[in-house]
């Protein structure tokens, strides 16, 4: 992998020495995507440090696209790219959505824009992006993983379409976590 200022890293040590939870998504335009990395970014640090585990997000653009989408989805955990998709294939992630697209009435808890809001504003940041590119191979489906130390795979979870990806919540409790709460509704504690 590749981090935001182009320096490679061996995939593995993202995970040999602590537990990590590994997210790959489609690509950084992708509507979806970014809706759930801005709740991945609600993920306290605290939270992840009490239990030890890193949190780690891979696109498959150049790594160049790193700090915009850190920027955009306010994101300040760790980020890298996988620019020829290599793992990817290794992990077995689909190309396209065949026969699986979702119907409007597929709602995922991270994702707030209907399609064709989404797909709007995802073709909009790509055509006002200093360099018009789609920042990825737009057909790749991304996952979910937790992995080490060393060789362990605790979780995965191979996204079947855009709407696919695994709730965050259930992330983290299977990483040993504490839930996050996503709502952005004020809570009454007392009255």
């Amino acid at each position: 992998v590749v981090d935001a200022d182009g320096k490679k890293i061996p995939f593995r040590a993202l995970y040999g020495e602590r537990k990590a939870i590994v997210v790959f998504v489609r690509n950084f335009l992708c509507y979806t995507c970014k809706e759930y990395v801005e709740d991945l970014a609600k993920v306290p640090k605290s939270f992840l440090e009490d239990a030890n585990v890193r949190l780690i997000v891979i696109g498959q653009s150049s790594y160049h696209h790193i700090k915009p989408f850190c920027s955009l989805t306010g994101y300040t955990h760790e980020m890298y790219v996988d620019p020829q998709r290599e793992i990817y294939k290794i992990l077995g992630m689909k190309r396209g959505e065949g026969n699986n697209i979702p119907g409007t009435s597929v709602q995922s808890p991270h994702v707030k824009s209907n399609m064709l809001l989404g797909s709007i504003k995802s073709m909009w940041r790509a055509m006002t992006s200093p360099v018009f590119d789609f920042q990825g191979d737009p057909a790749q489906q991304g996952g979910t993983l937790i992995l080490g130390p060393g060789n362990e795979v605790h979780f995965l979870h191979l996204d079947k379409h855009r709407l696919d990806h695994a709730p965050i919540n259930t992330v983290l409790q299977l990483a040993g976590i504490k839930t996050v709460d996503f709502t952005n509704k004020f809570q009454i504690i007392d009255i």
